[in-house]
């Protein structure tokens, strides 16, 4: 049914959901969006849209948005509305009482990449120079940290090395634990576009996803690997590539640290990464992991494209530091259509890793213990700041559990319902005296808040984002802000009220301290992006415009070599058992983003109304299991209820779920391993018992409801 109200005008901005970053122009007719049109000169997308940026945008003036800032002194009791003013100065004044009483270090903050590349800049600002300490860390933790560690010690830089259009000369294409057609739906169809040219598709996923096979695209090999076996698998890629000499000599010699690459070839070209051996402990046939590896190192332009399949591993970091093996062996970085490439699963994943939402790292991902850098954040902030890294966000849950963690600062997350071990980190909050949570609405963490700012969406506000491809866009201002203040700003007079006295005019003199701070962004201006769309990073004196491809002729290391890590393989523990027979996996969906704040409260929900668990017919005929009967769901850190959904597109011995429904706690059950490196959660390994039910043993009927607040008049206007 067309939209009966005609826009009166429209505003060029950046959709908020996926990596992609696509480029809209939001249409309103008086203070109302009414339409969101794909913009044709976007960069990233071209005119193309999906279907939750095209439609899923009205959660903005969902009923149950929060407009009024709330207090209350116990999460015993009932929210109150307050002013402003009041809430500024509580939450302040909580945040003095805790660092007074318990030291400095004992508050901390976490951003979020659903965020604006300003307001991530200054929330760790704020833990820096007036908290006076490291403990920040962002979502990106969650998902991408891997990345950031793997890329940077083989490549140097922990970033998509290609811009998205790179694909159109793609000879071979590897998509390695990600769904793009479903995930990154506009760039999926990119995809499928040079498939149907004739590029090759390998895809190494435990699940049959619509990448492996769907309209318009089909793999030529898929490997359908036992979750946790990456790195086995990438191991025995390069055992071929090694043992058939299939590698590139001559760029290898030329643009990378031989010694090391005879190390690596040491490792991974003995015997027990032959795919003989590691076909049976991944579940796939030898001989199609020589196909794949022939493929991608036949090229002769080969195109890495990954996701959280493998950051989300207890050797996250080290299955991204197999694919830039891969890269550099292979002689597919610094020209088009090669490259090692993360498809960032929110909107400003990259942003979040780029501008210093790290514990150990300030923006461009310099060390808090460099001295020279440390000194010109000092300069331009005027503040003495702490040399020692911080805490990372599962650090501070631990800490908190333990008691010497008592306040933090979320921005726009919802650790309750995202981080792993649920459990785990409810007490953890329920042990922090001030939580202070910044959103849109209530949500899981805030029933262990304490004091709540009402944000803004990313139609309420300026800013920009950083995509995928490092591609850094403007996010305009549509319409007003329903709670009076734009993001950056709340967390501006936060500081203010802390008693560290800055101001801003606007949030384009935010981007321009982020541009004089780092590197990568030092050309970087709102400006800049006006006039020419959007500028992929590093924007500088040498790229006044941008790069869309790195590594041309050196890569960002110290000798501008790039270099080969050792990548043993090392088996997860978390293991099946007699108790816990099945892998569980998971994963996301094209209707629904993430853990559903915005999509669950559009149309959207139509497509996709719950989680459900995908198990093999194998998996289910021993259990009495038929489509849509509730199940258990037990670990050994939680269980959950689900309904069954009979599917092919899992193997025997694993089943997997989507996370978008706060009522589903999928991340009840899921393990509390973590990668070795950057604590990123083991999401994709846990192991389950699934039993069928009668019926769930409870249900929550008013997901979204906002039990124990006193409703102040302004939010009982009905939703328009």
């Amino acid at each position: 049914m067309p939209n009966p109200l005609k826009p009166e005008k429209s505003v060029v901005t950046t959709c908020a959901y996926c990596g992609v970053g696509c480029g809209f122009k939001a249409e309103t007719r008086g203070d109302k969006i009414v339409r969101m049109t794909p913009w044709k000169e976007g960069k990233a997308n071209h005119g193309h849209s999906c279907i939750k940026g095209r439609f899923a945008y009205d959660y903005y003036i969902a009923a149950d948005r929060v407009r009024t800032p709330l207090i209350r002194a116990s999460i015993e009791d009932p929210w109150a509305p307050v002013s402003w003013e009041e809430a500024f100065s509580h939450a302040a004044s909580e945040f003095k009482r805790i660092q007074a009483k318990y030291g400095v270090k004992s508050v901390g903050a976490v951003s979020s990449s659903r965020c604006t590349n300003e307001e991530i800049f200054l929330v760790q600002k704020f833990a820096r120079a007036v908290l006076g300490n490291n403990n920040i860390d962002n979502c990106a933790r969650i998902c991408h940290s891997p990345t950031q560690f793997g890329l940077t010690n083989t490549i140097g830089w922990g970033a998509a090395s290609q811009h998205f259009d790179s694909i159109l000369q793609a000879d071979v294409i590897m998509v390695v634990g990600a769904n793009p057609t479903e995930g990154h739906p506009v760039f999926g169809s990119l995809m499928k576009r040079r498939i149907r040219q004739g590029a090759k598709l390998v895809v190494i996923d435990p699940r049959k996803t619509e990448t492996v096979e769907s309209a318009h695209c089909k793999a030529d090999v898929h490997l359908a690997i036992r979750p946790g076996t990456n790195v086995a698998t990438l191991d025995s890629f390069a055992h071929v590539i090694v043992r058939e000499k299939l590698y590139n000599e001559a760029f290898v010699r030329a643009r990378c640290e031989v010694n090391e690459f005879e190390n690596w070839k040491a490792l991974v070209g003995s015997d027990k990464y032959a795919p003989e051996v590691v076909g049976p402990i991944a579940g796939v046939d030898p001989e199609d992991i020589r196909k794949a590896a022939r493929l991608y190192a036949g090229g002769p332009n080969s195109a890495i494209y990954y996701g959280l399949g493998v950051t989300e591993h207890s050797q996250g970091s080290t299955g991204v530091m197999c694919l830039g093996n891969l890269g550099l062996s292979c002689g597919m970085l610094g020209r088009e259509g090669v490259g090692v490439n993360p498809l960032r699963g929110q909107g400003n994943v990259q942003g979040g890793s780029c501008l210093g939402s790290w514990p150990h790292v300030f923006s461009g991902y310099r060390f808090v213990t460099d001295d020279a850098t440390r000194h010109s954040f000092e300069a331009e902030w005027g503040v003495t700041l702490d040399a020692e890294p911080g805490l990372r966000l599962p650090n501070m849950l631990d800490s908190a559990v333990s008691g010497a963690f008592k306040g933090m600062y979320v921005m726009g997350e919802d650790p309750v319902q995202s981080d792993p071990n649920q459990h785990h980190v409810i007490a953890a909050m329920k042990n922090m005296e001030c939580v202070v949570l910044h959103d849109l609405f209530l949500n899981e963490t805030s029933k262990y808040a304490h004091v709540f700012f009402p944000g803004s969406s990313s139609l309420e506000k300026d800013g920009t984002f950083t995509n995928a491809e490092r591609r850094v866009s403007r996010v305009r201002k549509v319409v007003e802000p329903l709670a009076g203040y734009e993001d950056w700003e709340i967390t501006v007079k936060f500081m203010n009220a802390m008693g560290y006295r800055i101001s801003y005019s606007s949030a384009g003199e935010v981007l321009d301290e982020i541009a004089r701070l780092s590197p990568a962004y030092r050309g970087m201006s709102f400006a800049l992006i006006d006039r020419i769309g959007s500028a992929q990073w590093p924007c500088d004196e040498e790229a006044p415009e941008g790069t869309e491809v790195l590594h041309r002729v050196k890569f960002p290391r110290a000798n501008g070599l790039g270099t080969f890590m050792l990548t043993e393989y090392v088996p997860t523990a978390e293991r099946t058992s007699d108790q816990y027979p099945l892998l569980l996996t998971t994963g996301r969906i094209l209707t629904q983003y993430n853990v559903g704040t915005q999509t669950r409260r559009t149309a959207n929900s139509m497509w996709h109304p719950e989680d459900v668990l995908e198990i093999n017919a194998d998996d289910a005929a021993p259990r009495g299991l038929r489509d849509g009967d509730w199940v258990h769901i037990s670990s050994r850190f939680g269980q959950i209820e689900l309904r069954a959904q009979i599917s092919e597109r899992v193997n025997s011995g694993v089943v997997y779920t989507t996370f978008h429904h706060a009522k589903s706690k999928a991340n009840a059950v899921t393990s509390d391993l973590s990668d070795w490196a950057t604590n990123c959660p083991e999401y994709k390994v846990t192991a389950v018992d699934v039993v069928r039910i009668s019926a769930p043993a409870s249900a929550d009927a008013n997901e979204g409801a906002r039990p124990g607040v006193k409703t102040p008049a302004k939010e009982l206007e009905p939703a328009e």
